[in-house]
């Protein structure tokens, strides 16, 4: 369940939201959205994969944490364990939101039903006893900033994905040290031989508009497979 509410000084003045890590907290999943703007952070830790949205045609690039839903390999217990979190995920429990015309600038929402949500003594506090943002709500706000940015400038990436046709078919089968079996279905990657064929001018169209390096970056995200396979298997072994 949800429950979105425009940020307010004055309602949520003694609010409390917790920045600990845990399956509690909604920590607990497979994937997360991440936009082009933050490839070259993302693909530093994560594999970048690509999708279509449920019941839509649009894609959407997701950085991997696991090979089965609900399995998040960086979750340690309370601990988080990588050095960057994808900007979809450190935003919880805050969301913008927009009038239903889509114009006008953004909102801070927050979600009064999430597991963030802490009490009157857990937590960090939204607004100092003045009523002024903190420290942490201003940081989170850019973050959202950066996220509205990165998601809405990501349109004329994924039209240029498939205006060039880069984007093919990703299938993974996994043998684990324990001899289970785990497989990847339904996502997309890069197709790098496409990529390599296309012509200066189209390679000078996509550097131009800005996709050529987070294209370059999820492609080397891939790498992070192996790491991620290492994880699992350390998982499985208890360490």
């Amino acid at each position: 369940m949800t429950r979105h509410a425009v940020l307010d000084k004055n309602v949520h003045r003694e609010l409390r939201v917790r920045t600990d890590a845990g399956a509690e907290l909604g920590d607990d999943i497979m994937a997360t959205l991440t936009v082009p703007s933050e490839f070259r952070r993302v693909q530093a830790h994560f594999p970048i994969l690509f999708r279509r949205e449920t019941g839509r045609a649009d894609f959407a690039a997701m950085a991997l944490f696991g090979f089965e839903s609900g399995e998040n390999l960086f979750l340690d217990g309370d601990r988080w364990d990588a050095r960057y979190r994808p900007l979809s995920l450190a935003i919880q429990p805050f969301l913008i939101g927009r009038p239903a015309s889509d114009d006008g600038p953004g909102q801070v929402h927050i979600d009064l039903d999430h597991p963030r949500i802490a009490d009157a003594v857990d937590g960090v506090r939204l607004f100092d006893a003045d009523g002024m943002a903190t420290p942490y709500l201003d940081e989170i706000a850019g973050r959202l900033g950066d996220l509205d940015e990165g998601y809405r400038e990501s349109r004329a990436f994924y039209d240029a994905l498939s205006a060039y046709d880069l984007l093919e078919p990703f299938s993974l089968e996994v043998t684990l040290d324990d001899g289970s079996l785990h497989s990847l279905v339904g996502f997309h990657i890069i197709d790098e031989a496409r990529l390599r064929a296309l012509d200066a001018e189209a390679l000078g169209a996509l550097h131009a508009a800005g996709h050529l390096m987070p294209i370059f970056m999820a492609m080397a995200s891939l790498s992070q497979l192996s790491v991620l396979v290492e994880r699992k298997n350390r998982r499985l072994a208890g360490g």
